[in-house]
């Protein structure tokens, strides 16, 4: 099993599956993050939080925890 977080900069992975519950989950569905979209890791800030990516043509900034609940192939 992988995580969005443990990506690397410049790579592409596409969501699996989306673990946690209720607000954080329904929130992460919420800005386009669901399964079978493809995400790319844009750039990691240099402690590992918030990581940047880009989903459905628009760039985000995610909290490291949050990106532990995506897993990704």
């Amino acid at each position: 099993m992988k995580t969005l977080k443990e990506v690397s900069c410049g790579e592409t992975a596409k969501v699996k599956k989306l673990t946690g519950d209720g607000p954080v989950k329904r929130r992460i569905m919420d800005m386009g993050i669901t399964k079978g979209v493809d995400i790319f890791v844009r750039k990691v800030a240099p402690l590992g939080d918030p990581v940047e990516v880009t989903v459905r043509g628009y760039e985000l900034s995610l909290r490291k925890e949050d990106a532990t609940m995506i897993e990704v192939e």
